[in-house]
């Protein structure tokens, strides 16, 4: 069952709720794993990241472009966990160092020339503001806020108007030997109003494989292809996409899960696997962030998924690349 959040608000700020510390490992996910040689040190420089990234393809009129990217641990300068800097798992920058992150990270979202923009790793509201006060086009924003102290978040950036936010991680889940979960974090779920036109988006951020608990990340996609295509059923008049960092790749039990039935396609289907990895592990190239159009009232503009990357991998200082697509929405 879906749980109402508070009606959207530009400058809301959200009380974060105390929880304990020990919850931080089940809600890390690539920031929680050993941490490969980050872009442009000792990773190879491989195929078509060895390009200067160019500006995305021109959108196809009426089309919405929504991208989803993993910023990788956009903490505030504010420490909740109370261990904070060095080795402990919560960054604390100066003030300094978190302004020249959000201003990187800005750079590359606005470079995406999207519309709506599924974001991972935000720990705060402030770390939100962060980046909506460097990118006034979008003037919408939405924050999946776990209450946990030093939680990374996942949020909606949209340049048109939210109408309905929805959570989705009291949830109780099964994995597939019988225990019970929950999601690892928010499965957010927004209601954007594109000139008229009803599209909903979900922004999600699965169980990492540090310390795996491979039977919850099966069960979140287990559950996730439920709740997406029972949101496109539920409004056959809107395009429903769905997407984010969802720590595996095609051919894994939880992304095939996802695709069971053909309820939902993941628009990088039609790419090739040279073109669609987003993570550099030790030179292992994989698709672990990903685009899924649930099938309805929408379409997805064939062959237009891209990975955004430097050089050298990665993209705005994260050490994951950023995916986008373009769809149209029903007529």
């Amino acid at each position: 069952m879906s749980r109402p959040f508070p009606p959207p608000s530009r400058d809301r700020k959200r009380l974060r709720a105390a929880a304990l510390l020990a919850g931080l490992l089940s809600l890390s996910a690539c920031e929680g794993r050993e941490t490969p040689p980050g872009p442009g040190l000792e990773e190879p420089c491989v195929g078509a990241a060895c390009v200067p990234p160019q500006p995305p393809d021109t959108a196809v009129e009426g089309s919405v472009r929504i991208a989803a990217f993993n910023v990788q641990r956009l903490f505030d300068t504010v420490c909740d966990s109370g261990e904070c800097g060095g080795n402990s798992y919560e960054a604390l920058p100066t003030p300094s160092e978190f302004g020249l992150q959000a201003d990187r990270l800005a750079s590359a979202i606005s470079r995406l020339n999207a519309d709506v923009v599924l974001l991972a790793e935000v720990e705060t509201q402030a770390s939100l503001d962060a980046l909506t006060s460097r990118l006034p086009r979008f003037g919408y924003s939405e924050l999946g806020e776990t209450g946990a102290p030093a939680s990374v978040d996942v949020a909606v950036l949209s340049v048109h108007p939210i109408t309905d936010v929805r959570g989705h991680r009291e949830r109780t889940l099964w994995r597939p030997d019988g225990s019970a979960t929950r999601f690892s974090r928010e499965l957010l779920e927004v209601h954007l109003d594109v000139d008229g036109k009803k599209v909903i988006v979900f922004s999600a951020h699965f169980r990492s494989k540090s310390n795996d608990d491979a039977g919850r990340r099966f069960a979140e996609a287990v559950a996730t292809r439920d709740i997406v295509a029972g949101a496109a059923q539920a409004a056959p008049d809107a395009l429903v996409v769905f997407g984010g960092d969802l720590n595996d790749v095609p051919g894994s039990e939880p992304i095939t899960a996802l695709e069971r039935d053909g309820a939902l396609l993941r628009v990088a289907s039609d790419r090739p696997d040279s073109e669609t990895w987003t993570y550099a592990y030790y030179g292992d190239l994989q698709a672990i962030d990903h685009l899924y159009l649930a099938r309805g009232g929408g379409a997805y503009v064939p062959g237009s998924f891209r990975t955004a990357r430097d050089p050298r991998g990665g993209y705005g200082g994260s050490d994951h690349a950023a995916v986008y697509a373009d769809f149209m929405p029903a007529p």
